[in-house]
């Protein structure tokens, strides 16, 4: 018997179409059943290679960057490993702009694709709007040179149609049964797209932003520091369309933190802070909600880049 093999051209092929899982032991009785997107099981372990690959393919296709030239990006390291994956297998160099707020697990792997990562010193570790706004302005000063371009990631639209397809796995897999997705906001480009495709199969869906407790600049309050990696930047996303989200829901550092220790130890689903956060959120939504209905959310990345900061310690 013959058998059937299904190979893509190169790692890139990997991206997507990664499992869906309903949660076990973590949902009380009488709440929504909760379906979590497990992102860690793209190839460099976050949602993250599906709006890398989105990103450069949109501006190779405009003939904004060509082989050999350099990829100039901000990040808290999440979208640069990504971004590092997606370079290094299409030859194109990339130079990032990271910050020590940020986990050393992240710089080393991005150093490891063949990255540069040039840091900008936090205060005290603590995720700021200052941090952010002064990575976002030494990323537009490198990007001014001969052969580099700019992905900033914020204002990248290419990366919100590399979404899409998250939100249409999510209701395929879910046998078209979702009323509610939770999702936390960085650049909002992975909610906006995820959402978009599950409307346009349940029009009434009901879509839950998360933010942190401590910086909560989406429901309009301050902006402030806070430990929730890759979310929260403290202030407005550029992109951001608040009329496509029902919902803002504020989840603290702790509550994100604690969340990611339970889904190791009572799930076996071993993740990062923000995923510890869409899961408080959704936990909240399937309350109100009831036994009825279906909540999906997103396991944004892989716990293995958190291990030196404390997280699992």
């Amino acid at each position: 018997m013959e058998g059937k093999t299904d190979l893509g051209p190169g790692v890139l092929a990997a991206i997507g179409s990664t499992p869906l899982v309903e949660l076990q032991s973590i949902v009380p009785t009488g709440s929504a059943r909760i379906l979590a997107k497990l992102e860690w099981a793209n190839p460099t372990g976050s949602m993250k290679d599906r709006m890398a690959l989105a990103a450069i393919n949109g501006a190779a296709e405009r003939g904004e960057i060509r082989p050999g030239d350099t990829v100039v990006e901000y990040t808290a390291g999440t979208t640069g490993i990504s971004l590092a994956l997606v370079c290094a297998a299409k030859g194109y160099k990339l130079h990032v702009v990271f910050s020590d707020a940020f986990s050393n697990e992240k710089r080393r792997t991005m150093e490891a694709f063949g990255a540069i990562v040039e840091d900008v010193p936090s205060d005290q570790g603590r995720i700021t709007e200052k941090l952010i706004k002064a990575m976002i302005a030494r990323a537009g000063e490198v990007s001014t040179q001969p052969g580099h371009w700019p992905c900033d990631q914020l204002n990248n639209h290419d990366a919100i149609n590399g979404y899409l397809p998250l939100g249409e796995e999510i209701w395929q897999q879910s046998g078209g049964r979702v009323d509610a997705l939770v999702q936390s906001v960085g650049t909002a480009h992975s909610i906006h797209g995820a959402a978009r495709a599950l409307r346009s199969h349940q029009p009434r869906l009901h879509v839950i932003a998360v933010e942190p407790a401590e910086s909560a600049v989406l429901s309009g309050g301050p902006t402030g520091s806070h430990r929730i990696e890759g979310i929260g930047i403290g202030f407005i996303p550029p992109l951001w369309e608040p009329q496509e989200v029902d919902v803002v829901d504020q989840v603290s550092s702790e509550e994100a933190i604690d969340m990611a220790r339970r889904l190791a130890r009572e799930e076996g689903i071993f993740a990062g802070t923000s995923s510890g956060g869409n899961v408080v959120a959704a936990l909240r939504a399937a309350k109100r909600l009831g036994p009825e209905a279906t909540v999906a959310t997103v396991i944004v990345d892989s716990g293995l880049r958190y291990l030196s900061t404390g997280l699992y310690g």
